[in-house]
């Protein structure tokens, strides 16, 4: 299984250079957290000016296909939150508590976290996770 973090999935629904990559990925088993999945939501409603209903539609589409939306327990969630306070650092790893979500999300399945964040990835790596590196809009991946 690979977890996806909020980014994977919004370049998916929006075409962008990733999308194929990320489209294999959903082929197998998939899951994102409520937590990244509501960023998901916030995100293509809010910056992107896609209408909501829409957005939840695809989001329900990529459930349907197998893409589970993991609820996020008190383990996952104390976690993240220490993931947030020993990593953070406002200059050289400004990494958002959703952010801490998905690798806790992905440290406590010991699954691949899918994601094109550098400053997720080097978290996820420092934990000892394991990452999918996914190209960010340049291509550049983490």
């Amino acid at each position: 299984m690979t977890v996806l973090d909020a980014y994977a999935v919004i370049a998916y629904l929006r075409g962008e250079r990733c999308a194929p990559e990320v489209a294999t990925l959903l082929k197998s088993a998939t899951t994102i957290s409520g937590i990244n999945a509501a960023e998901v939501v916030d995100q293509l409603v809010r910056v992107y000016g896609h209408d909501a209903d829409d957005v939840h539609a695809d989001v329900a589409m990529l459930t349907r296909a197998g893409m589970q939306i993991e609820p996020v327990t008190s383990t996952t969630a104390l976690l993240a939150g220490e993931l947030r306070s020993r990593h953070y650092h406002r200059e050289h790893c400004a990494i958002s508590l959703a952010d801490c979500v998905a690798a806790a999300t992905a440290l406590d399945k010991q699954s691949p976290l899918a994601t094109s964040d550098p400053a997720l990835a080097k978290v996820v790596r420092a934990e000892g996770g394991a990452l999918h590196a996914l190209p960010d809009s340049k291509g550049k991946k983490p």
